[in-house]
């Protein structure tokens, strides 16, 4: 039997305790120490600083329109940033994403009639040349107020998480099979359980100490942990992009996006061919936003029909494609 020196048992030991005694906001400072907690973060941990208040499964993530067009009468193109969902905004009356929709961020499925056809303002993809300061760009980010909060690791680790699982799962959470927010909860699981893209890894977190372990697994030291942040719920409105647009990594970063799900989920992928940046934006009514942009530069393993393609008229493995984050998704970059 192989008998650990007393200098692993003690750190093996320091992992257990972290997880079983710190709350989560001890955990980031325990594990990312100087490195502040994203807005984002702070509002899936503590939902009762959303104006709002819910505890109902979470059905989209905040959205954002984007406005593409150059100036001439009928050039504009309305792009939809929001997270997959019931009830995600499109601009338009009774506009909104279905249930069964793919998941957008999820590159191995084909875009859906409904998301081609019937919504066609959910597309959310971009091409790296179109963002720079100057630019000008109709937004309206809206604030996700359906917001499903993070549980600690020890309960988070107790609660299944599978298909096979799906009727306890239900049962524990009161959820009617078949319903709506079944339905979501059961996409959420399928998509976690599919296999990754070529060139890419792929986790569901189930609690913050589980993204955080993850993140720190696949760059190493973390340098920064950042989300999209408005400065305050508005109507949309022109913005433009500012001077200042700042490259986050050129290279290697995880991404992690919100899911719909009982309790807060995050789908995290490591990629070594991603490039993040933050832009900032100045909106004609004097509000302000850092946003958020992920350009993959290596789209050659995507389904050929996924929402991307099909929007930008561009082929798999081209050309860089990039796409907005909403607000309560988050990005790692290593140092």
């Amino acid at each position: 039997m192989k008998v650990l020196s007393p200098i692993l048992a003690c750190l093996a030991l320091a992992v257990v305790v972290s997880h079983a005694v710190l709350s989560p906001e001890q955990y980031w400072s325990y594990k990312l120490p100087n490195i502040p907690m994203p807005k984002a973060v702070k509002e899936i941990l503590h939902p009762e600083l959303m104006e709002e208040k819910s505890t109902s499964v979470n059905v989209g993530g905040g959205c954002v329109n984007v406005n593409t067009g150059k100036g001439k009468p009928g050039g504009d193109t309305h792009v939809n940033v929001g997270g997959k969902g019931v009830g995600v905004n499109t601009g338009k009356p009774g506009g909104g994403t279905h249930v069964n929709d793919p998941d957008p961020f999820n590159y191995l499925y084909a875009a859906s009639e409904t998301q081609i056809h019937e919504d066609p303002n959910v597309a959310l993809f971009f091409l790296e040349k179109d963002m720079h300061p100057g630019a000008t760009m109709s937004l309206h980010f809206i604030e996700n107020t359906e917001k499903s909060a993070f549980l600690p690791y020890q309960t988070a680790q107790k609660i299944p998480f599978s298909s096979d699982k799906l009727p306890e799962i239900f049962n524990k959470f009161s959820v009617k099979p078949g319903s709506v927010k079944a339905e979501m909860m059961k996409n959420t699981i399928k998509e976690c359980e599919q296999p990754a893209i070529e060139g890419e890894e792929k986790y569901c977190a189930t609690s913050l100490e589980s993204m955080i372990d993850y993140s720190i697994s696949k760059l190493g030291k973390v340098d920064q942990a950042v989300s999209t942040e408005v400065e305050k719920q508005t109507p949309m409105q022109k913005y433009t992009i500012a001077a200042g647009v700042q490259k986050m990594t050129d290279d290697k970063a995880v991404v992690c996006h919100k899911q719909n799900y009982a309790y807060a989920v995050f789908y995290c992928h490591k990629s070594e061919t991603t490039r993040a940046y933050m832009v900032p934006l100045e909106g004609a009514g004097g509000t302000k936003a850092k946003a958020l942009a992920v350009c993959h530069t290596d789209t050659s393993a995507w389904n050929p029909k996924h929402l991307a393609f099909q929007f930008l008229k561009v082929e798999p493995g081209t050309i860089p494609v990039c796409h907005f984050l909403p607000r309560d998704h988050i990005v790692w970059v290593p140092k």
